[in-house]
């Protein structure tokens, strides 16, 4: 047994209700995109759909007794909280929906996957810039932030301000190099700043950041993040926590893990996932040395089947320590989409294949998957400028071909993983087709 130390857990903030609360009330925000789900997944004949089709549409409502605004909403809610998941065109229930009644984080991580697509939920003003929409959802961090440190009502006023304030760094942040008169308009000149004077101020029209924060506020509501008074609005119990536990992520220093070989499978991956590679095979080592060959294998892989995609790379990881002892189960699950590219590269890199080369044995869609999924992890783990660079490492060679081969692959966080990415790139254009890609794969749309 390790004796180094950690650091204790952190606590959240006072008043902060138990867990079980909190899931108790994320069941309440998605019980009808759950009922939409249970639906879909007994529903006769090809009707689920994505997205749902005007006659499923029809024998939605009827059959729940809710309208078809509510349907279409609930549906919605349903695919960007993961209950239900995208294969094709056609829409099966998540493993979340399976777990919902009895696993309190599943609920938990499904809720906060619908917090992230605030923006997906509720449409953005007509007539608005897309860049100027995407400057207001990338400011929102620091509205939320506002909001969750008053720990009660803040006034529009404020919140008004605050925005204001972010989106003109923003600006200054990205006119270091003037415009040129080829370049696409952007917020800044539908203010009447000319496009080769760049004024870091342009884009704090009141107006303009009025509306949208009226619509951000809205979005944020709509998902249960928050309830909106006159003229104020404060955190609910369930976005009070999702702020505070993406806060905690960012300013939390990373730990070595201590105790790993009595935890169970996902969370001895957990701690060990910021180690380095060195440190973290000594802790697969000492895990593994505590238990038959046959349970750690199982356990590992059935940790892979679960919606952590960082925990799904970090098991393969485990596994290759195992070795030679793991290969017939690896190659048992060469049949599971989820599993196969990662199986594939374990494989490769079994049979004496050079790691670097490895990648060769994925077809360009296994290729394409495993980019999102990876990007999945970047995204619930890591930081946004990891998630830019992640880029980089896709086969296509240019970002509109990414684009359109992630719309075709299917993989369920599609939509989760390029929201992020547009809110993480620095380039406004590229963001905004990023953001047009999430937009479609969302809708359905080509």
């Amino acid at each position: 047994m390790t004796t180094r130390r950690t650091r204790p857990a952190p606590r959240p903030p006072e008043g902060t209700p138990p867990r079980a609360e909190l899931a108790r009330q994320a069941r309440t925000v998605l019980a009808d995109a759950v009922r939409i789900a249970h639906w879909a997944a007994g529903a006769p004949g090809p009707g689920a759909t994505a997205p749902l089709a005007a006659h499923a549409l029809e024998r939605a409502a009827t059959a729940l007794e809710l309208s078809p605004a509510q349907v279409r909403a609930g549906w919605d809610r349903a695919r960007l909280a993961g209950l239900i998941e995208l294969h094709g065109d056609t829409a099966r229930p998540g493993w979340r929906l399976r777990a919902w009644d009895r696993d309190d984080s599943a609920v938990l991580r499904g809720w906060v996957a619908l917090f992230d697509a605030w923006s997906l939920v509720h449409a953005a003003p007509a007539g608005v810039e897309a860049g100027a929409v995407a400057e207001a959802v990338e400011a929102v961090p620091q509205v939320l932030s506002l909001l969750q440190l008053s720990a009660g009502p803040v006034t529009v006023p404020a919140l008004l301000d605050l925005l204001g304030q972010r989106v003109a760094e923003l600006h200054e942040e990205r006119c270091e190099v003037p415009l040129g008169p080829g370049r696409p308009a952007t917020a800044a000149t539908t203010t009447g700043t000319t496009a080769d004077q760049p004024d870091p101020a342009a884009g704090t029209d009141p107006d303009l950041n009025a509306l949208l924060l009226d619509w951000a506020l809205e979005g944020l509501a709509a998902v249960g993040a928050l309830t909106l008074g006159h003229g104020h609005a404060t955190l609910t119990p369930l976005g009070n926590w999702a702020v505070w536990v993406k806060l905690e992520q960012i300013c939390v220093a990373a730990q070595s893990p201590a105790g790993n070989i009595e935890q169970s499978a996902a969370d001895m991956l957990l701690g060990c996932a910021r180690l380095t590679p060195g440190p973290a095979r000594d802790e697969y080592r000492a895990w593994l040395a505590a238990r038959t060959v046959g349970s750690a294998v199982a356990e590992l892989l059935a940790v892979a089947r679960g919606q952590d995609a960082l925990l799904r790379g970090l098991a393969f990881e485990a596994l290759r320590v195992v070795g030679a002892p793991a290969e017939p189960e690896v190659r048992a699950v060469l049949a599971e989409p989820s599993l196969r590219p990662y199986a594939l590269l374990w494989l490769a890199e079994y049979e004496g294949n050079d790691p670097d080369d490895a990648q060769d044995v994925l077809s360009r869609e296994e290729a394409t998957w495993l980019w999102v999924d990876t990007a999945a992890a970047v995204a619930d783990h890591g930081e946004a400028g990891l998630l830019v660079r992640h880029l980089d490492t896709a086969v296509q060679g240019t970002v509109p071909a990414l684009l359109d081969e992630v719309r075709a692959v299917g993989h369920p966080r599609t939509v989760q993983v390029l929201v992020a990415l547009a809110a993480a790139h620095p380039d406004p254009a590229l963001a905004k087709a990023v953001r047009r890609a999430a937009f479609q794969v969302h809708t359905g749309g080509a």
